[in-house]
């Protein structure tokens, strides 16, 4: 560090490196220089705020950033780069680890370790998607999710008919989960008591909402599918046997940025 016009701070082409233990709430943030570690305190979980600390403390200096991978996603990457900061973002399982920081872990002691594997550059970053990807993939995530509830409702109606011992007619249980057998099941499964009426009425509500929330998501994918940089590899991956349509766009929203 040089002083230049009394106390005024410069840092001029040195290197600093932060390490980011992030949570909703608040940040554990670790400092170090290329000698010493400066400071570890907790801030609110604001970009803005540590790119103020940083400049304000460290003017003109590299600033090199990490974190771990996890539920806060990748726009903290996206902002502090925005906002001059080189980030990466790694793979948890991938930081080297002390034995001691196994057993005494910290939000703190998450921190240093970061920090300090950064400025060893002992760290690989993992690849971070663009936003429109990511934003594509979520549609398919939410899709499947859907699709998974979808299956739970279907369950637990099937286990209420097996409960009370409602069997269903050959010529219906071949229809199984379409229209008819569903309209079959809301007109004709009377419940001795309206509690138990109820209780399919509430399931089968459920299914048939599900179902329309499916029904849209999937016309979305289509839509997104017919989209550059997907629809040229869409229409590729068709030719397959055995991908169908929908498989198909699945597969390369899912896989390209």
């Amino acid at each position: 560090m040089e002083q230049a016009q009394g106390t005024k701070l410069d840092f001029t082409g040195q290197q600093i490196y932060i390490g980011v233990d992030t949570g909703i709430k608040s940040w554990k943030v670790c400092i170090m220089t290329e000698q010493i570690e400066h400071k570890t305190f907790t801030q609110p979980p604001r970009v803005d705020v540590l790119a103020k600390y940083l400049h304000r403390n460290f003017p003109g200096a590299h600033y090199h950033c990490v974190y771990e991978a996890g539920y806060t996603g990748f726009w903290i990457h996206d902002e502090l780069r925005a906002s001059g900061i080189d980030c990466i973002v790694v793979n948890p399982a991938d930081v080297p680890t002390k034995s001691k920081e196994h057993t005494h872990k910290t939000n703190g002691v998450d921190a240093r370790k970061l920090c300090r594997n950064l400025r060893s550059g002992e760290l690989d970053a993992i690849y971070v998607p663009a936003r429109r990807s990511l934003e594509d993939r979520s549609l398919i995530r939410t899709r499947y999710g859907f699709v998974r509830k979808q299956t739970r409702c279907k369950n637990q109606i099937k286990a209420l008919l097996a409960f009370y011992g409602i069997s269903i007619p050959e010529d219906i249980v071949s229809s199984h989960w379409s229209r008819r057998y569903i309209s079959w099941l809301e007109q004709e499964i009377v419940f001795k008591r309206p509690s138990g009426d109820q209780a399919l009425k509430s399931l089968l509500e459920e299914l048939v909402s599900l179902r329309q929330i499916i029904v849209h998501l999937t016309r979305q994918i289509r839509a997104v599918a017919h989209e550059e940089p997907y629809s040229t590899s869409v229409h590729h991956l068709m030719t397959v046997h055995g991908i169908s349509t929908l498989s198909a766009r699945q597969r390369r929203v899912n896989g390209v940025d």
